[in-house]
């Protein structure tokens, strides 16, 4: 059995590995603090979470079947909880019959496996019972062929065989082994039988009339005897063990694939319910293929610094539809930084088939996401903040493939205006050319003024916005780049000399 919940038709790999900028996109888009939401507390939510967000779909139809799972959780969320904590606990248990004693010999496997297959059953009938109560309320592809496979095959036939043949496991009228005898008298075929019906009448007890059978006894301190006898037993016993284990291990992957795949859509419910406890939108991302470019919403904004902040946070709107390039230009501390984190957030959170932070929000769906923003020199930098900038691009350039989307946040702003744009001007364009979009917030005028000179056309412009002389309302506006950042304001309102 699959969970079909992330995929239609393959299981989410927990430990494929995470894309070689992580670290970065993690660091730039401040992605520890939703996963911190996503996780609350729980250490394998969090390693769910950070595999399935960074490790981002590709491919719309995924995206939207993902989506549509997710809107049934949204919808029956205690439902899908109490489904969570029985794969948990099923897991759990199993653990605990681990944790004191693994048998691996076939006389061991044969009375440990059947626990744990009757401690499953326990818990799929739990399943079960939820699936006959709520699983036509359920709509998505995703639930409904769950809840279709386990009421095919958890049927009231199928746990009834179950349960006779545990029974039957505990061997209550002993253990009925048949064998061939070869040269020598030596054992061959040795076979577990059904020993239900070998009792002895009352009449073969009692030594009268003819027998159907012979029986010695071995004393309990003839050690030699004891061992033969447990040999015999294990060669009986070998191919039995090992089908019970295998339905244990098949049993158990089931419960471990339920418990990773729900995993990812419980963190993303936590983290949805403290959206709606603050009043901030959410919604289902549009994911369109590649070509024509597309990037459009409404009320997109930081859900970092929402989840960082008691208050919520005001939301941009922008239509870059058509545009391979976005420059952002404008006021100092007018919120440029954050509206490049808010797109890459969202871009993040839509791979993964999550909702966004916007009333809405569409856009092509990108083979990678990188980021490239500005640092502050610190005592672990060996080489000057020009060096280390150029290092980080050139591990984005031998990275990055054409249908990747980067963002560039103040990028070469360590040298002068001139050897800057220059060189931002060379790598964005270089970028652009190998079909690779590209959002950038700059400082740099003459880069921003040579875009829009060339590339008016195929390029959106925002500025961002002002208020009088000191204000800030953080909403950006399309306008040709400033050639200015008020760089005064902020002098001013520190309090200047």
């Amino acid at each position: 059995m699959k969970a079909h919940l992330m995929f239609r038709d393959k299981d989410f790999n927990l430990l494929q590995p995470l894309p070689p900028n992580e670290h970065y996109l993690v660091h730039d888009l401040d992605l520890d603090t939703l996963l911190g939401a996503m996780a609350g507390g729980d250490e394998f939510l969090l390693k769910v979470s950070r595999v399935a967000l960074l490790n981002g779909l590709t491919n719309p139809t995924e995206i939207a079947y993902r989506q549509s799972v997710l809107d049934d959780c949204s919808s029956h969320s205690e439902i899908v909880r109490q489904i969570y904590e029985i794969a948990v606990k099923a897991l759990f248990d199993k653990h605990k019959m681990f944790w004191f004693t693994r048998q691996d010999s076939p006389t061991g496997m044969m009375a440990q496996s059947p626990q744990v297959i009757g401690m499953f059953m326990g818990y799929l009938k739990q399943l079960r019972k939820i699936v006959d109560e709520h699983g036509e309320t359920f709509s998505s592809e995703g639930w409904t062929t769950l809840f279709r496979v386990l009421k095919e095959e958890l049927s009231d036939d199928y746990f009834s065989v179950v349960d006779d043949n545990l029974n039957q496991l505990k061997f209550r009228d002993g253990t009925l082994i048949s064998a061939k005898l070869t040269f020598g008298n030596t054992g061959m075929d040795y076979v577990l039988r059904d020993s239900r019906n070998t009792k002895q009448s009352l009449k073969e007890r009692l030594g009268v009339g003819g027998r159907k059978s012979y029986s010695f006894d071995i004393n309990s301190r003839d050690e030699a005897g004891m061992n033969a006898l447990n040999v015999i037993m294990s060669k009986g016993m070998n191919s039995a063990a090992n089908s019970l284990t295998q339905a244990a291990d098949h049993l158990t992957n089931f419960f471990a694939m339920l418990r990773t795949e729900l995993a990812f859509f419980v963190a993303a419910l936590n983290l949805k319910e403290i959206l709606s406890a603050k009043n901030e939108p959410t919604c289902n991302a549009v994911a369109k293929p590649w070509s024509p470019p597309l990037l459009n919403f409404i009320g997109l904004y930081d859900v970092c610094l929402s989840l960082r902040s008691q208050t919520s946070v005001i939301g941009n709107d922008a239509n870059a539809d058509d545009n391979s390039l976005v420059v952002i230009t404008g006021a100092n501390s007018g919120g440029k930084s954050t509206f490049l984190r808010s797109v890459g957030v969202a871009l993040v959170m839509m791979r993964s088939g999550m909702f966004v932070p916007a009333k809405s929000f569409t856009a092509s769906v990108c083979e990678g996401l990188f980021t490239h923003f500005v640092r502050e020199e610190d005592s672990s930098m060996t080489s000057g903040k020009l060096d280390e900038e150029l290092a980080r691009m050139s591990e984005v350039v031998d990275a990055i493939t054409p249908k990747c989307i980067v963002l560039l946040n103040e990028s070469f702003s360590a040298t002068n205006e001139r050897e800057g744009s220059e060189i931002a001007y060379q790598v964005i364009r270089a970028l652009i050319d190998s079909d690779v979009r590209t959002i950038v917030v700059t400082h740099l005028s003459e880069l921003a003024l040579r875009f829009y000179q060339n590339d008016a056309s195929s390029a959106l412009f925002l500025q961002a916005g002002r208020q009088g002389t000191a204000g800030r309302n953080f909403k950006l506006t399309p306008g040709e780049p400033l050639s200015t950042s008020y760089g005064e304001d902020v002098y001013n309102r520190i309090g200047g000399w």
